[in-house]
């Protein structure tokens, strides 16, 4: 059987392809499992720098696999404990990461995949690409984090609209609300995307790192909290390799040779 996460590290960023083409890619038990896995990888592995999370075929990723969360319920598991076993410790897996995330969205992105492309720290579409959250369409409410993510980025109004009327967010929308980061042509959306992913492999990660966790920080605190973990954040990243290379590289009036470090 094929692998359901295709696993590709080049260049420091390592690519994870959601391989289940023939359902749009969703999200099932092996899928999952398989994306813990790598994350625990990226964590784990100093030449990785970056993760790119994209869809083999036509879809981003459709979701969770409906027929297998009938058969769930139908052994008697309750979706909410489907939700604490599967999806919920992969949305903190992906938050959580040391490295810079990225989604690709080659295509549809939908319900818990959607939720899934939030969950990531940027977010690339193609022209083809769509989001939309369905989950009314099934009579179940937003799930995988999407009610934490959404109302952040486009507005507590806006966010209840698409979760009760499950329209397509198209690219230009999306960029436009601040759903995405950039939308780039079909016929070079791979190339656009590895581009930009070397960049960011090339950054200085611990500084990455940093920001990450105090930008989450920083929504949920005061400012009087932020200001006080900004200078704690500082402190480790004045003591960094990276630090005294960017210092050096901007005396010199070169580019900084950053080594994750």
């Amino acid at each position: 059987m094929d692998e359901t996460v295709i696993q590709e590290l080049s260049g420091g960023v390592l690519s994870l392809v959601l391989n289940r083409p023939e359902v749009l890619n969703a999200l099932n038990r092996d899928m999952v499992s398989g994306l813990m896995r790598a994350l625990q990888r990226a964590e784990d592995d100093s030449t990785v720098r970056t993760v790119v999370i994209t869809g083999s075929g036509k879809g981003f990723c459709s979701g969770a696999d409906i027929k297998e969360l009938s058969q769930e319920q139908e052994k008697g598991t309750t979706l909410g404990n489907h939700l604490r076993r599967q999806f919920n410790p992969l949305i903190l897996a992906i938050s959580r990461l040391s490295k810079p995330v990225i989604a690709a969205v080659n295509g549809v992105a939908a319900g818990a995949g959607f939720s899934l492309a939030l969950s990531c720290d940027l977010r690339l579409m193609s022209d083809s690409g769509y989001f939309v959250t369905s989950f009314a369409k099934i009579g179940l409410v937003p799930d995988s984090g999407l009610t934490y993510f959404l109302p952040r980025l486009i507005g507590y109004s806006r966010a209840l609209e698409q979760v009760f009327l499950s329209e397509r967010i198209q690219p230009q929308d999306a960029l436009a609300w601040g759903l995405i980061n950039r939308v780039y042509p079909g016929d070079e959306f791979s190339e656009r995307v590895r581009e930009l992913a070397h960049r960011v492999a090339e950054g200085p990660t611990k500084s990455y790192t940093l920001s990450k966790r105090a930008l989450y920080r920083g929504l949920e605190g005061t400012l009087e909290e932020a200001l006080a973990y900004e200078a704690v954040c500082q402190d480790v990243a004045s003591s960094t390799s990276d630090h005294r290379e960017g210092i050096a590289a901007f005396a010199e009036k070169r580019k900084p040779a950053f080594k994750g470090n």
